[in-house]
């Protein structure tokens, strides 16, 4: 065990500080790459003097989200465009030559919303229980990282940041007890698709092994080509001069131009294909066959996804106080829904990555963070993977009586995460919160 608060690390990076919380090891905030507003990120220099990573990455510009703000507790973090920063928790005891399994956390949000730092992200335990490091990392959102025209401003500035952090963690993870050949990226939502697009970009290759996808609304990614372009000339020109409430005001007139897209327009702002890093739509699937045999994948999603939305939906809310109303709202609008935004496409990708020669396992949570077996919506696998009591525990999402469910199906799943990113597989069996089909 260590005894000292803080711990120096000598990497590539140069000098970096972190210090003791608990039974982990904290290096927060530390910047992976530099940009100006609306340009590609570039690599930081090396620092001159030791780095104090003791302060949280920045949040992402970004405006309130009204159903998340209704189900979470209050997060406060500070806001600063230049986020292009990552943390690293480690075990405390880890040994001067060990080289653990690494796992990424790309955090999710609809790429408008979030950050790799904010409470409910947090990997104590995954760290602690498991014996990995755990790298949250946070990226340009909104129109500052994932619209543009690709000509005036790069129209994939937000997987970029993201390319960059991987090339980060390859060259420096090792300073921190890490294998930079045993990396695994998971993540959730916005997450798990900009996870699902980061295995087809170009620079990526060799820079992860494994991919965890969760609930990535895969089949709202294609044929979006029209809706952005109708979104750019919405939002109209804009510089490094234009201040952030005017930014926020473009942002939300380009969703609202989005939203008349039909379900693409639930997540408007996103990957486009055709431009750096990514290739034409036409070529997907080829691109992704391609690079099957280098990636092992675990995708999935829960059973009900759609359902988070209906207690936030005025008209929803009122009729699912009725039993056999919510009954039908169930079966005839939620799971039909989360069949069409997450379900179906996860089983293609895990087939197409299958005939390619990789190895896929998908999986289905079948319930959430709740002490009655009610199905599982989106973020249902969040409380059962990331963040502590504090950060969950009391919130509408997750009400008081429900976190002892919470812990005691928390440390299987986190263990089966765990197993893939040191194996690739899953040898777990099917149980009440998680099934799988192994292929």
């Amino acid at each position: 065990m260590l005894d000292a608060a803080t711990v120096t690390y000598d990497s590539p990076a140069g000098r970096i500080r972190g210090s003791r919380d608990g039974d982990v090891i904290r290096v927060l905030g530390v910047p992976y790459a530099q940009a100006e507003r609306f340009r590609p990120p570039e690599p930081m220099p090396v620092f001159e003097d030791v780095f104090h990573a003791d302060f949280p990455a920045p949040v992402a510009p970004q405006p309130s989200a009204t159903v998340v703000d209704q189900l979470l507790h209050e997060i406060d973090a500070e806001v600063d465009e230049r986020c292009q920063a990552l943390s690293i928790t480690i075990p405390v005891d880890i040994g001067p030559d060990e080289r653990l399994p690494v796992m990424v956390w790309i955090h999710g949000g609809s790429y408008v919303i979030g950050g790799g730092d904010v409470p409910i992200n947090d990997p104590y335990d995954l760290v602690r229980e498991q014996r990995v490091v755990v790298v949250t990392v946070t990226y340009r959102l909104g129109v500052l990282g994932f619209l543009g025209d690709g000509e005036r401003i790069p129209a994939n500035l937000g997987l970029l940041d993201l390319v960059a952090s991987l090339r980060w963690v390859h060259d420096n993870i090792a300073a921190f007890g890490g294998d930079p050949d045993l990396v695994t990226l998971f993540g959730q939502s916005a997450g798990g698709d900009a996870i699902a697009h980061l295995m087809i970009s170009e620079g990526t290759a060799g820079l992860f092994r494994r991919a965890i996808v969760q609930s990535a609304p895969l089949g709202l990614s294609r044929g979006r080509a029209r809706m952005n372009r109708a979104m750019v000339e919405a939002v109209g020109p804009m510089s490094a001069d234009t201040s952030l409430d005017e930014l926020y005001e473009r942002q939300a007139r380009g969703r609202r131009v989005g939203g008349r897209y039909g379900l693409r327009g639930g997540m408007p702002y996103g990957t486009q294909y055709g431009f750096a890093p990514l290739p034409a739509e036409r070529d997907l699937a080829e691109a992704w066959r391609r690079v099957a045999p280098d990636v092992d994948v675990l995708i999935g999603s829960g059973s009900d996804e759609a359902g988070m939305y209906v207690p936030v939906l005025p008209g929803l809310k009122r009729i699912v106080r009725n039993r056999v109303a919510r009954s039908l709202v169930r079966w005839w609008l939620v799971r039909p829904l989360t069949e069409v935004i997450y379900g179906r496409d996860a089983r293609v990708f895990a087939e197409r990555h299958r005939s390619g020669g990789g190895r896929a396992t998908v999986y289905r949570l079948l319930r959430g963070a709740t002490a009655q077996p009610t199905g599982a919506v989106h973020m249902s696998d969040l409380p059962l993977l990331l963040g502590r009591k504090e950060a969950w525990a009391g919130s509408r999402f997750v009400p008081e009586r429900d976190w002892p469910e919470v812990e005691r199906r928390g440390p299987g799943v986190r263990a089966i995460w765990a197993e893939f990113a040191r194996t690739g597989r899953v040898t777990a069996r099917d149980d009440e919160t998680l099934v799988f089909d192994r292929g």
